[in-house]
């Protein structure tokens, strides 16, 4: 189960590999990231207890399938523009984005979001990515890394306990997170296999 780090990532089978080629690709996907992010936090599915939000979703997704650096760059950036006050995040407005939004309740997510897209990065590179197995056991590490300081900042901003902010920001989501990391385990591992079949 160790990361051997010596795996191509899903962005990588595909388009240019050196040079300025590459480095086009890479802002390319950069860009597409970011804007994936920003839409995807936009939407909300119904469900129960709480609807379903799909912005966890595309940072598992990008993080499993652009790798620990570009995707590291990709979420960095994604929280850059959303500091900068632009209308990116799931639960921000007009007259509540930017940095105090990202001080909120949701602001140790946020740092999730990039603990996990590091993780799944790095799982992806030791190819994980290509197993409905591995892939499920690196999401589940990754949303980990997105509820333990979500959880913790939660405390420590309302001034309540641990058991209190776990109550109410994870017990709510276990449902929809669930069926999320399962879309996903799905997902990328089936990807490659289409990459697989088309190149035979």
């Amino acid at each position: 189960m160790a990361l051997a780090l010596n795996d191509k990532v899903l962005t990588e089978a595909f388009g240019p590999s050196e040079g300025t080629a590459l480095r086009v690709k890479q802002a390319a996907m950069v860009v597409l990231g970011i804007a994936f992010l920003a839409i995807m936090a936009k939407i909300k599915v119904p469900m129960w207890p709480v609807p379903i939000t799909m912005g966890t979703f595309a940072v598992l997704t990008i993080g499993a399938t652009y790798g620990p650096r570009l995707g590291l760059a990709t979420i960095l950036g994604y929280l850059i523009i959303g500091a900068l006050g632009f209308d990116v995040f799931a639960g921000s407005a007009a007259n509540n984005a930017g940095l105090t939004y990202m001080m909120g309740g949701t602001g140790g997510y946020l740092v999730g979001y990039v603990l996990a897209t590091l993780a799944l990065g790095l799982a992806a590179r030791a190819g994980w990515d290509r197993s409905v197995l591995m892939m499920g056991f690196a999401l589940l590490i990754a949303n980990a890394l997105i509820y333990l300081p979500g959880v913790a900042w939660l405390s420590v901003l309302y001034g309540n306990s641990l058991t209190w902010a776990v109550e109410v920001g994870l017990v709510p989501f276990l449902i929809g997170d669930a069926l999320k990391l399962g879309l996903a385990a799905l997902l990328v591992p089936g990807l490659w296999k289409l990459i697989g079949n088309a190149r035979s």
